[in-house]
């Protein structure tokens, strides 16, 4: 799927009632009837609708919604509130729509005397502001909110909650915008769904198809992107009948220290998981018995040191490079690090304390090879990059580090978001808050691992190795609950995440 910003959506729009040809109200119309029929199946029919409808389109969805319910036999009732703006062209259509139809109540707030009493029994439909709103809500339209949001009712908000912006709020005033149980976005999530500081606002969201003309979707270009189940799965590489363990390549995984052993174990199990043919986990000399008895399907290169890492074995056998789980930052490490920098390997990804030894030696990075795979967690990337206010920024952090140096960040967490030396922005789709445990990290970086060892893209590597590490997730918290997650659960379920895609 791929992700707009709201006017590059308004842009669709206007491509769309040209190119079906279709008009704009007729357009409205579909858009409603979608989320009337949403409602219908999801809503029982005896709570009341206290429906708040603004002066502009997303009013005007509001309207045709409650005359489609009232038609069903819903109890509506509007609340219009036009800000001193008169109605024009598909609102006010809308409108003579709900007064001819005579079958919904229509008051009309004016003033703050007159915004109504929320019970909290009733199911409330946000149609006050959508996504082409720029400033933040101030005056009555912020005084509709705060009562809205102090109701305890059901808020479900049409496209957008009022008051959200679709991309950048780093000028806006959340406290001033609608908190919604539920979004129903039209065609395409907004940006700002995807960012962990909105996710009270937004809710649980879904989008609804409206038809947009997919020529007009093909010719606006877009630097954000949202992969499904399809795009994923048409990037899983087929295995051949006569293909043996040296076809899908030989990985290196550079993890592990005193106390802190189990990274390397978790990371090398992923690996294997991900189909590489051959895994060879360098290891301190204490972790020799611990990778040989709890991975005995990984060869072990065995480090000088008793405890850390602090010498690059050869690399002229490996097809790709992982190094960081459970690493340590001590002053050998530190220069082993370099060292192995320096040997320029074609395939690397960095991950853990690897990165926090690059965060305190920052001239190494431009040692990094072009399209080596970063997977921060948001500290970890505060270290590299530095630090930003919001999500948003943070974005175009990671887009200006991507750039910089030629890398893939994988910034991780709920949405993880991909950023790409090209400018391209990737948000994954999969995973649940059961993963936020010791140890998924270092499982993401062995399938990324394995992956890019069996000779995939980089750039494929990260998309399918998130994925597929989010839908690992997903099967192993149906399985035992979010809470009782761990990260050996994810490990487990790789080979169920597999068989969905291929």
């Amino acid at each position: 799927m791929k992700l707009f910003t709201c006017s590059q959506i308004a842009e669709i729009d206007r491509k769309t009632i040209d190119l079906e040809p279709i008009s704009s109200t007729d357009l409205m119309e579909r858009a409603s009837t979608e989320v009337a029929d949403w409602l219908i199946q999801h809503i029982d029919r005896d709570r009341p609708f206290m429906f708040f409808a603004g002066p502009g389109n997303n009013g005007g969805d509001a309207m045709a919604v409650a005359r489609m319910l009232a038609y069903a036999g819903f109890n509506c009732t509007v609340f219009l509130a036009t800000f001193g703006r008169e109605l024009k062209g598909d609102p006010a259509i809308n409108l003579q729509r709900l007064e001819e139809q005579d079958k919904v109540s229509l008051k009309r707030i004016d003033s703050e005397r007159l915004i109504p009493e929320i019970p909290f029994e009733v199911v409330v439909i946000d149609g006050l502001f959508g996504s082409g709103l720029n400033k933040p809500l101030n005056g009555l339209a912020s005084e509709i909110v705060k009562k809205i949001n102090q109701s305890g009712a059901t808020v479900i908000s049409i496209d957008i909650p009022s008051g959200l912006f679709g991309e950048d709020n780093s000028a806006n005033n959340l406290s001033n915008v609608i908190c919604a149980n539920y979004t129903l976005t039209f065609q395409f999530p907004k940006l700002s769904f995807l960012f962990p500081e909105n996710s009270q606002i937004v809710g649980s969201w879904e989008v609804l198809p409206i038809g947009l003309h997919p020529e007009a979707i093909t010719q606006t270009e877009n630097n954000y992107c949202y992969p499904d189940k399809e795009f994923i799965s048409g990037k899983i590489q087929k295995r051949d009948k006569f293909s043996h363990k040296g076809t899908y390549g030989h990985a290196l995984l550079i993890a592990g220290s005193y106390g802190k052993m189990g990274a390397s174990v978790l990371a090398s199990k992923a690996c294997l998981r991900a189909g590489v043919g051959l895994l060879t986990s360098h290891v301190p000399k204490l972790g020799y018995e611990v990778i040989q008895n709890s991975v005995p399907e990984a060869m072990t290169s065995i480090d000088s040191s008793e405890t850390v890492f602090s010498e690059v074995p050869d690399l002229s056998s490996f097809s790709a490079i992982g190094i960081g789980p459970g690493l340590d930052k001590n002053p050998e490490t530190q220069q082993a690090l370099k060292q192995l920098l320096q040997a320029k390997p074609n395939k690397l990804v960095v991950d853990a304390d690897a990165l926090n030894i690059l965060s305190e030696n920052r001239d190494w990075l431009s040692l990094l090879p072009e399209n080596s795979i970063l997977t921060p967690h948001p500290k970890e990337f505060e270290r590299l990059a530095g630090s930003a206010s919001n999500s948003f920024e943070r974005i175009q952090l990671q887009l200006q580090f991507s750039a910089k140096y030629k890398v893939i960040v994988v910034l991780k967490g709920a949405h993880t978001c991909i950023t790409f030396p090209d400018g391209r922005v990737s948000f994954n789709c999969t995973g649940n808050a059961g993963m936020a445990t010791a140890g998924s990290g270092d499982v993401l970086t062995g399938i990324i691992l394995g992956l890019l060892a069996q000779n995939y893209l980089p750039v494929d590597a990260a998309l399918a190795g998130v994925y597929l590490h989010g839908l690992a997730g997903d099967l192993a918290a149906a399985n035992w609950g979010m809470q009782a997650m761990i990260a050996g659960d994810i490990v487990e379920q790789l080979g169920g995440a597999f068989l969905q895609l291929v």
